[in-house]
């Protein structure tokens, strides 16, 4: 089978080299000339663990080809997915321009039957807006189906996550569309992936339910945390005791500075303005989004008040990045954090593995640094915004003397509160009383 996924960004490029993994001939296509050019040459334009390796190899096997010329592409394919970006709008909503541009390109070159998918996240209602731009802009008499087929890519793991899914849904009308899809997806009914096959309008909810779900519960873990530190309570605890509930399960109830990235705060807001357009109040999700935007501002109001100025003081920020095994800071707490910072006069000193680049697109005039241990030299407080690996074992002795006073901000509650007290650090974290 011959697909083409349009659009080579994150998800469009992890879903070409991965369908091009499992045999399928994949053409991923961009306008970007020069994205093209870098993707043939191996250069991947952003980081996710192995994906550079499954490129370079099913490129080189002839599976996956690189194209800015949609039109060969789809008259030579059998499935064409929209993979291109759907960025939020002023008001919540998901900017759909590149959706119903990429709908009428392919309108231009279809000359024989096509399964048109969505991969992309896209409000409830956008199927059925593209089979209407497509049957507007057709040339000739053809038939085609569209099928929505959300993706469930956690950053840092999408490779594992297309592999191994949770669930493949697939969202469509035409039996024979779900029968394609079924085929294209074939080599996870060998580790037996439950498939839910449903209507199209059913199955682009299904995604921005999951998101906004996921978003409660982060949320509604910081806020115990927040009452934890209060009572002398333990959130860590808290979290076990509730997780340990099959209803409940143990994932997305650890607390911090709140969640960012590019799925959750679009995805709640986008699901927010739907409901608004049909009047439906979803105050939950309302509230999952505000609960996060004080947790923010509250971890932030944290570090200020630790200090009877913090104007001229030095701060050493560890992780830019919304989570770790990314190079994503889109909405990440760490550039709020940091803003909030700068706008009280502190200066920032930072390092992140990967994230670095990203940010000084946004953070131009902070001091970026080697490593972690270089962040902290001379400066009055250490604060751990992303858990990267690295910072989970750091020389705390040594830390201790690069700082010129021994404050220590844990936002992802990595180390021990009484061993960090007993090394002589001010220990900050979330949700466990420490001072």
């Amino acid at each position: 089978m011959h697909i083409t996924i349009i659009g080579t960004g994150y998800v469009g490029l992890v879903t070409g080299a991965c369908f091009s993994e499992f045999g399928v001939f994949v053409t991923c296509i961009d306008k970007d000339k020069n994205k093209i050019e870098s993707l043939k040459n191996g250069v991947i334009p952003f980081y996710e663990p192995g994906l550079e390796d499954l490129v370079k190899r099913n490129f080189k096997q002839g599976r996956l080809k690189f194209s800015t010329d949609i039109g060969e592409a789809v008259e030579e394919s059998l499935v064409i997915f929209i993979a291109v970006g759907t960025p939020p709008r002023g008001d919540g909503s998901a900017d759909l321009s590149y959706v119903d541009d990429v709908a009428k390109e392919i309108a231009n070159h279809i000359k024989s039957y096509k399964v048109i998918v969505t991969k992309s996240t896209v409000p409830v209602g956008t199927g059925e807006r593209i089979r209407k731009i497509i049957s507007q802009h057709l040339k000739e008499e053809v038939d085609f189906d569209i099928v929505s087929n959300p993706e469930f890519l956690r950053e840092g793991a999408a490779i594992e996550d297309f592999m191994r899914p949770n669930r493949v849904v697939i969202g469509a009308k035409s039996q024979q569309a779900v029968a394609i899809m079924k085929d294209l997806y074939r080599p996870l009914y060998l580790i037996e992936t439950p498939f839910v096959i449903t209507n199209i309008e059913t199955a682009e909810l299904i995604k921005y339910a999951s998101n906004s779900f996921l978003a409660t519960k982060v949320s509604f873990i910081n806020e115990m945390a927040n009452l934890c530190e209060k009572v002398g309570a333990d959130v860590n605890v808290v979290a076990k005791g509730m997780g340990l509930d099959g209803r409940i399960g143990p994932k997305f109830l650890h607390a911090g500075p709140g969640f960012g990235g590019s799925c959750f705060p679009k995805d709640t807001k986008a699901l927010l303005k739907i409901a608004s357009d049909h009047n439906i109040e979803l105050r939950i999700v309302g509230a999952a989004i505000k609960a996060n935007e004080n947790q923010i501002a509250r971890t932030t109001e944290k570090i200020k008040n630790a200090f009877n100025a913090i104007k001229g003081k030095t701060i050493a920020i560890l992780g830019l990045s919304f989570k770790p095994n990314t190079d994503d800071i889109r909405e990440a707490p760490a550039i709020s954090i940091i803003q909030s910072l700068l706008n009280a006069d502190a200066n920032i000193r930072a390092y992140d593995p990967v994230a670095m680049d990203n940010t000084k697109t946004v953070l131009p005039d902070i001091t970026y640094c080697s490593d972690a241990y270089d962040a902290c030299n001379g400066a009055d407080a250490v604060v751990i915004v992303t858990e990267w690996n690295q910072f989970r074992n750091l020389e705390m002795e040594r830390i201790k003397q690069l700082l010129k006073q021994p404050y220590f901000f844990d936002l992802r509650n990595i180390y021990d509160p009484q061993k960090m007290q007993a090394l002589g650090f001010r220990y900050y974290s979330v949700g466990r009383r420490t001072l």
